[in-house]
């Protein structure tokens, strides 16, 4: 199961479809075994194979990720005060959790203005360079941060990412001090956020070093995104109290709501 889920996940995850030869290459599996388990995911519709023989996702998919988010409890706890920062910035809102070294966007407010962002519910973004995902890094435990770290590879995704663990090491101290994260062009040009980590702050990994926090519990973030000529640096430092508060807010509730679960565990 676990290496047919490894291949799904390859389709799943690829910029554009996948040939055999592609996900053999990728997956390193046997070309015997490969067959079967993309017959397999064929037949029970995960994956559809194209005409020219590229594999995609199925739609089958498309079920399960509409009852999982229907259905997600951290969702629908969230969004009345994703609402109501929306309604006092004016600008896209989104909600993510982490999973590993990657965040997961869960839900979105979509932007009053004209030129909105192209973010999908479901998608999934590298943590290091991303204002959601700094924000929930910097509030992992330290020995659960060094496993992401660990995990970790540096793409330069524009001139401003990340490229080194130091780096962003540096950044994540700095985040942790100021209780927000900045993403100024790292991961997209043009496009900047505000973001604010939000835990649950529930036991059994929690530590404090100094004025530090680091909490077991964490479940991820909360970003306010705009496009760089509408939202200035200046504009996302003002936000960031705002957006504090708010995500705070959510954490209070989630861990009333959800109780001693860790959805960062994801």
């Amino acid at each position: 199961m676990g290496k047919a889920l490894a291949v799904l996940d390859l389709v799943v995850n690829a910029d554009v479809p996948l040939r055999f030869t592609d996900i053999h290459a990728l997956s390193r599996q046997p070309r015997g075994t490969l067959h079967r388990h993309l017959s397999h995911l064929v037949q029970e519709g995960l994956l559809f194979q194209r005409a020219d023989l590229a594999y995609e996702p199925g739609l089958r998919l498309l079920a399960f990720a509409h009852r999982a988010w229907s259905r997600n409890d951290l969702r629908r706890i969230a969004r009345p005060h994703l609402d109501r920062l929306h309604a006092e910035t004016g600008e896209t809102v989104h909600l993510g959790v982490l999973r590993k070294t990657e965040i997961i966007y869960l839900d979105k407010v979509e932007s009053r203005q004209t030129v909105r962002m192209e973010s999908q519910i479901g998608r999934v973004s590298p943590a290091y360079c991303t204002g959601l995902g700094k924000a929930a890094l910097s509030a992992l435990s330290p020995a659960r941060l060094e496993a992401s770290l660990a995990a970790m590879s540096y793409h330069p995704f524009t001139a401003n990412t990340h490229r080194s663990k130091g780096s962003l090491v540096a950044d994540l101290d700095r985040i942790r001090e100021k209780g927000y994260a900045i993403d100024a062009e790292e991961h997209e040009v043009e496009i900047r956020c505000v973001a604010a980590p939000v835990t649950t702050g529930d036991g059994g990994d929690s530590a404090a070093t100094g004025n530090r926090a680091y909490q077991r519990g964490v479940i991820g973030g909360i970003s306010v995104t705009g496009p760089a000529y509408r939202v200035t640096l200046g504009q996302l430092e003002a936000w960031s109290g705002l957006v504090k508060d708010v995500a705070n807010a959510i954490a209070h509730d989630a861990a009333v709501g959800l109780g001693p679960v860790s959805i960062g565990d994801m």
